[in-house]
């Protein structure tokens, strides 16, 4: 035998507590079973309750074709498993009933024991912990049955300090009381108690048997008419009496197992026997007083003789009636004037007539008790049949339950089976569109790439070609009055080029008229066109110019430092020229198929046009790199001897020669800390960091004539400065994902103080507003669907979509188109 405790069904009681044992079997029965237990003993406080449960051991193990293997022809591990399915059964069938007793919140404990008597196993566990109280489910039907049930065998084996409660049907059905509890046997909720010590011996006296008791009860009360018909007056000395007698009580003994029809039947019949004896007392008592009388009245003679020759055997006379006496002296006056011999002789005809009769009245008592043994021996039978019947309907009812249990299991098993297929073949199906979508996207890069790659390695760049003489004619020889600016690698005229104003920069010529600076410049600025980058116009490849498009308000170097006392920049127009900045840097890092490092940023290269729009310049000194396939990030390109401005090369470079796109992020960060302090680039990241602790310390740093700083957003942009000029390039943010949109924010912040100041209206055109961020688009691109959108909203969509934002219909392709004449009607719209 063993046993095991489900976990996590319920806390054991204290030990303070006295418990009571439910037993429970498996059927659906133990709901009641377990409600009126609690009815019962819950209110009485301080109880726990343990739940036990017996299943029969284990001895094979199931296979699925329906056969039974042994245990001993089974591996370990699969019998384990076995037993642990059994016995998690168990325990998921006790979890509704653990359910209720938490909802009263008392105490109780399960306990499921594997054994093959459940008596035995029920006796045990109650006499190792003493428990005093035990309750049992039992069924209605076996009380008139003539096997032993369940409950009697319990019952029966308990130990005798055990009261054992016998539940039915929700009710109380019976209780074998322990010796502290007396000798009483109760028997239904409204029956009477009735005494085992009074008018019972043998089996039916003994307290252990419940069901015996009940069955000796029923006979007492079944051979009540049987009992009457002993009484019959006028047979009490007969010799045939004591026959009859020991007949009847043979046949009360037969009796005690009928139930009530059995008892209505028979109580009929012997009512109808004792009606026709009793029919014929009267007139034996009549003659049998006569005859005495006679005998009395006469003093002589042979009367008594005459009187002793007839024997009454079979008559019963009460002889102890008053009356008859009465009777007896009345009639010897009066028959004294008859004839003695006419009266003898009537008299004897008269007995034996009445003799006959009575004879035939006891032949018929006798067969009426024949017919009512056969008549009780056949409804046994009968009440045997009916009763295996009952079983067997019960076993087929509850082989058909099994059966449906396990068809609907093998139904949810199959509709789970489909589902699985289903979701497998969805799943094929969608992986097999997105391979398709992968390769049909793969194969319009390469072909994309192996265009750009055919245009940049073409020899033919797409500039419009300017001679010599129209560049000396538009500059009037490169006149000093036209002279706009002077850097290290050329100098910058202004110039008016086909009726549009335009700028010059002529490079120190190499060898054959070409240096690397210009070749590098031409290359790059020939293929790509953002708006915020100078745009170039046209080359003389012969003479090393470049004609770039003219910008009116000069460098922000200019305009930050207020060379030729030109009007400094409010903090928003600052805020503004931070992100384009930053935008155009993002534009040539993501460049194809070769990302562009600018390499020498700073506010000298930064330029503005009659609105204040700054464009980045003189890419000269720029450089591709390659990209790692493997990795997100670039891969560094080695240099023997940096190049650039010194106080904006990344100090990262310097060391160590490898460039990366944080050596722009560096040069951006010191950008945006001259346009917070107007101050000159060296140790100006140390000068600010230093003046951050103090609120009055960083308000004297700002650039006062910008105006009035907000300073929640000035120091949040003074917060990312310091973190794009960090020594190490990995401690800097990445300039699309994090400095960017923090940029963008501050942005707008800017708009609305300028659209403020100036009294604009802020309402843009609708066609202004994309649709996902319900805001101006930066940058407006065409869907496939023939929307326009903001490129970074519609990205975003397209990396978890398929579909259209607008119709829910799917796309034909991903790619975008950037719309350059929406993108200028909003730059103006800003502008102004």
């Amino acid at each position: 035998m063993s046993s095991r405790s489900p976990d996590k069904l319920a806390l054991p009681p204290p030990p303070s507590l006295y418990t009571v044992v439910v037993a429970l079997s498996g059927s659906s029965k133990n709901k009641n079973v377990v409600t009126w237990a609690l009815e019962k003993f819950a209110p009485e406080g301080n109880v726990g309750f343990k739940l036990l449960h017996i299943h029969p051991m284990i001895t094979s193990v199931p296979t699925p074709m329906g056969n039974a293997i042994p245990i001993s022809e089974v591996r370990d591990d699969v019998v384990t498993a076995y037993r642990q399915e059994i016995l998690w059964q168990s325990e998921e069938m006790l979890k509704p009933l653990t359910k209720m007793f938490l909802r009263r919140k008392v105490a109780v404990e399960v306990r499921v024991i594997e054994s093959d008597n459940v008596a035995a196993a029920i006796t045990e566990e109650v006499a190792r912990n003493s428990t005093e109280r035990l309750v049992i489910g039992g069924s209605s039907r076996s009380f008139f049955s003539r096997k032993a049930d369940m409950c009697s065998a319990i019952s029966a084996l308990m130990p005798n300090f055990c009261t054992v409660y016998v539940v039915s049907k929700g009710k109380l059905s019976c209780v074998r009381p322990s010796d502290s509890d007396g000798n009483a046997t109760i028997r239904d909720d409204g029956s009477e108690r009735t005494d085992s010590s009074n008018g019972s011996s043998g089996p039916a006296s003994d307290s252990t048997d419940v069901m015996s008791s009940g069955r000796d009860s029923q006979s007492r009360a079944l051979s009540l008419p049987v009992r009457r018909l002993q009484q019959f007056p006028a047979m009490g000395r007969q010799a045939s009496v004591p026959m009859e007698t020991s007949s009847v009580g043979s046949d009360e003994t037969r009796c005690m197992s009928l139930d009530a029809d059995e008892a209505k039947d028979v109580s009929s019949v012997n009512r109808s026997s004792t009606d026709t004896t009793s029919r014929w007392t009267p007139r034996l008592r009549d003659y049998e007083e006569r005859k005495e009388a006679m005998s009395s009245s006469s003093s002589n003679r042979d009367y008594g003789n005459v009187g002793s020759r007839f024997s009454w055997t079979g008559m019963v006379v009460d002889t102890t009636h008053s009356r008859a006496s009465q009777q007896a002296s009345n009639m010897s006056d009066a028959l004294s004037e008859q004839s003695y011999s006419d009266n003898q002789v009537n008299l004897n005809f008269e007995i034996e007539k009445l003799r006959a009769e009575l004879r035939h009245v006891q032949e018929m008592y006798a067969v009426a008790q024949t017919e009512t043994y056969d008549a009780s021996r056949k409804l046994g039978e009968l009440n045997q049949r009916r009763l295996e019947e009952a079983i067997k309907l019960e076993e087929l009812k509850l082989k058909e339950y099994e059966a449906r249990e396990l068809a609907e299991k093998e139904k949810q098993n199959f509709e789970k089976a489909r589902r699985d297929a289903e979701s497998m073949r969805e799943r094929a199906e969608r992986e097999i569109a997105q391979r398709r979508e992968a390769e049909r996207k793969s194969a319009r890069d390469t072909k994309e790439k192996e265009k750009l790659e055919g245009t940049l390695g073409s020899p033919q760049l797409q500039y419009q070609h300017f001679t010599w003489e129209e560049i000396m004619a538009a500059t009037s020889s490169f006149s000093e009055e036209l002279k706009i600016g002077m850097g290290a690698y050329g100098a910058v005229y202004k110039c008016n080029m086909h009726h549009t104003t335009a700028a010059v920069k002529v490079l120190h010529s190499a060898e054959n008229g070409l240096s690397r600076q210009f070749k590098q410049e031409l290359e790059i600025l020939s293929k790509i066109r953002h708006p915020h980058l100078v745009m170039l116009l046209g080359a003389c490849p012969e003479q090393g110019a470049l004609v770039y498009e003219y910008m009116e308000n000069g460098s922000l170097e200019d305009r930050l430092f207020q060379v030729n006392n030109s009007p400094p920049l409010p903090w928003f127009e600052r805020f503004r020229i931070a992100w384009e900045v930053a935008a155009a840097l993002v534009f040539l890092h993501k460049s194809k198929p070769k990302p562009i490092i600018h390499r020498d940023l700073k506010p000298a290269n930064i330029l503005l046009d009659h609105n204040f729009v700054s464009k980045v310049g003189d890419v000269g000194l720029s450089t591709m790199v390659q990209v790692d396939p493997l990795s997100t990030k670039f891969t560094v390109y080695k240099q023997t001897s940096p190049v650039g401005t010194l106080c904006y090369i990344d100090p990262e470079y310097q060391r160590t020669g490898m460039i990366s796109s944080k050596s722009d992020v560096y040069s951006f960060g010191m950008i945006v800390l001259q346009l917070l302090t107007a101050k000159p680039a060296i140790a100006l990241a140390h000068f600010v960091e230093s003046a951050m602790d103090s609120n009055d310390e960083f308000l004297k740093i700002l650039d006062q004539k910008a105006g009035n700083w907000p300073i929640e957003e000035t120091r949040e942009l003074t917060a990312l400065a310091l973190c794009c000029t960090e020594l190490r390039g990995k401690d800097r943010p990445d300039l699309k994902d994090q400095i960017l949109p923090a940029l963008e924010s501050l942005k707008k912040v800017a708009d609305k103080a300028r659209n403020s100041l100036s009294g604009v209206s802020t309402q843009p055109p609708t066609h202004f507003i994309c649709p996902l961020l319900k805001d101006v688009m930066n940058e407006p691109c065409v869907a496939a669907d023939g929307y326009t959108y903001d490129r970074r909203a519609i990205e975003e969509w397209l990396e978890e979509h398929d579909t259209s934002p607008m119709t829910d219909s799917p796309l034909r392709s991903k790619s975008l188109l950037p719309n350059y004449t929406l993108y200028t009607a909003i730059m103006e719209w800003r502008s102004q």
